[in-house]
């Protein structure tokens, strides 16, 4: 963390009615935040004096001024906060590619307000991704020295299956090796992957898609000298006991890995991006319109994400 004294990290308010705006003055009223280095908070000004940050240090807060006043109440989402979330979004873009902030930090915005602004919006993972012509990226949640990843992000349940392919989950978990190794720093990196059915399929008794697909693309990785191992029935996967054997795990589905972590870690979880050409990290949780403005929400979550962002930075 030492060396993180001169790095800039960009935050968004994420949608300003929600807490977004609330966690991430609480986070940066923190003297152990504060003194990692210096923060761009992209937003409307207005929003985050409700919020005053404490001692306020190492601070630049970038207007984007675009919210009416007259249309902001907490806890109540509006077509106006959600295109100015989408604004701030827009606006941290434009810094990374003019090389301003080294990393960015996003808090929570809703996809059914900003999709009114731009339709087809699927969330901040893939609007970054076609910002910066990346075409394979992937979520990563982050608790301490626990890892899980989501080879398919927000699709139907029904869609699973077929997006579940020997093509891409065998660049999951190339993409899962190489930045354990490359960002984290593991020189021989222990990797888990779960089965899609329950029990992993039961060799084939309850469906064929660990046999025909997850299988092989595991075997193909072993080939190529990655330690990786599975599938394993994800419901004694995440036991303790069983997940500490590994640097990381592989789940086939949005719920699959994040149900047992969130509920293992949800206050201090950290979702990270990776494939992009630079670090950005995320709250875990959403707007949490129902306790916003109400002095309920908690910034360990936001805390944390400021820290991995200056920690995974270069």
């Amino acid at each position: 963390m030492l060396k993180s004294k001169n790095k800039i990290i960009g935050i968004t308010l994420g949608d300003p009615c929600g807490v977004g705006p609330e966690i991430t003055a609480q986070a940066l009223s923190r003297p152990d935040i504060q003194r990692l280095g210096h923060f761009v908070i992209i937003g409307d000004y207005f929003v985050m004096e409700h919020f005053p940050i404490r001692n306020l240090k190492n601070c630049t807060f970038l207007d984007v001024n675009l919210l009416p006043k007259n249309k902001w109440k907490l806890g109540k989402p509006s077509l106006e906060s959600g295109q100015a979330s989408l604004e701030y979004l827009k606006t941290s873009v434009e810094l990374i590619q003019a090389k301003k902030i080294d990393a960015l930090v996003t808090g929570p915005l809703s996809k059914e307000w900003v999709s009114f602004s731009l339709p087809g919006f699927h969330g901040h993972t893939e609007y970054l991704a076609e910002a910066f012509g990346v075409k394979n990226v992937e979520m990563l949640f982050v608790a301490g020295t626990w890892r899980v990843i989501i080879a398919t992000r927000h699709i139907p349940l029904s869609q699973v299956p077929t997006a579940v392919t020997r093509k891409n989950l065998g660049g999951t978990i190339a993409m899962t090796h190489h930045i354990l190794k490359s960002m984290f720093k593991i020189k021989d990196p222990q990797i888990a992957v779960c089965g899609l059915n329950p029990h992993a399929g039961e060799g084939g008794r309850i469906g064929k898609e660990d046999i025909k697909v997850v299988l092989p693309a595991i075997l193909a990785a072993q080939k190529q000298k990655m330690k990786i191992c599975g599938p394993f029935a994800a419901d004694t996967l995440f036991v303790p006991h069983n997940a500490k054997k590994y640097d990381a795990i592989i789940s086939l589905y949005h719920d699959q890995g994040l149900g047992p972590i969130k509920a293992l870690f949800f206050p201090n979880l950290v979702n990270l991006t990776i494939g992009l050409p630079f670090i950005r990290t995320s709250t875990a949780h959403g707007t949490a319109f129902d306790i916003a403005g109400k002095n309920m929400a908690d910034p360990a979550s936001m805390c944390e994400a400021i820290k991995l962002a200056f920690e995974l930075s270069s």
